[in-house]
């Protein structure tokens, strides 16, 4: 039985958002995605569904904390399937927290390429969560075979009141840290025979550079407008928002590419203090 065609952005982001069911929730924020750019959806209505304190799920992975998640080595199929799962895991909150920023802060004074952008990294997330769990499939498993941690969705807990706080740490913290590790990641996958897995990895962090120069566009015209200096307010809200460590070593070359120069996060590391 077909749905009813959402009439804004906000509404079909947060159906998508709300959706238990992750290939309709796939299929949901593609949808939202297409009829963006093709500007056949308003942006929000006051009739617009409630946004859930917490995205629809299926009933696996069971949730863990972080100590208890598998094991992840590039050196057997059993390590490399808890690695694609992980992976998998933070693709699925991916696709999540770009549906929580457009549909929380649609009310922000902001032009509609915000939610352009948005809206691109959301589909994005939502292709790559595709990509993982079919080379899982591909590997004998599936997702919810392992379990995960639920780490990433408390920074929406956490930034959920400004959303410049939410810029600074969603992409320019936990997504920069994937353009920081995956270039080592590409090598070992290769190293031991794995160029699937590797192609994957790839798609992912040519995307991923996009998503952080999303995120620092937005992060940096918030700051314009308000006469502030981009570096030194996202050292604040980093420090105020985030509560795990900024680690080194950094792709600097990649980070520089997508907009996120040394002066922001060199001085928020243990190593450079």
């Amino acid at each position: 039985m077909s749905r009813p065609a959402a009439q804004t952005l906000r509404s079909l982001a947060i159906e998508a958002l709300r959706e238990p069911d992750l290939d309709e929730k796939r299929r949901l924020t593609r949808l939202a995605g297409e009829r963006w750019a093709e500007r056949t959806l308003g942006l929000s209505s006051p009739t617009d569904p409630t946004l859930p304190s917490r995205p629809g799920r299926p009933a696996k992975p069971d949730l863990v904390s972080p100590r208890s998640v598998p094991r992840r080595s590039v050196h057997t199929v059993e390590g490399r399937v808890a690695m694609i799962h992980a992976l998998a895991h933070i693709e699925l909150n991916a696709i999540d927290l770009a549906l929580d920023i457009v549909a929380r802060f649609c009310g922000q004074p902001v032009p509609r390429s915000f939610f352009d952008g948005w809206m691109m990294v959301a589909t994005d997330e939502a292709r790559h969560f595709g990509l993982l769990s079919d080379r899982l499939a591909g590997l004998g498993s599936h997702y919810g075979a392992l379990p995960a941690h639920d780490g990433l969705w408390q920074a929406v807990e956490v930034t959920a009141h400004d959303l410049a706080a939410r810029l600074a740490v969603v992409p320019l913290i936990l997504e920069a840290r994937g353009l920081d590790v995956t270039p080592s990641l590409l090598s070992k996958l290769n190293e031991v025979g794995d160029p699937e897995t590797a192609a994957i990895l790839e798609v992912i962090y040519n995307d991923e550079k996009r998503h952080v120069a999303v995120g620092a566009k937005w992060f940096r015209f918030l700051c314009a407008r308000q006469r502030i200096d981009p570096a030194r307010r996202f050292q604040e809200l980093v420090r105020e928002c985030f509560r795990g460590e900024v680690k080194a070593p950094f792709n600097d070359r990649a980070r520089a590419e997508a907009g996120l120069t040394p002066t922001f996060y060199r001085s928020l590391s243990p190593l450079s203090q």
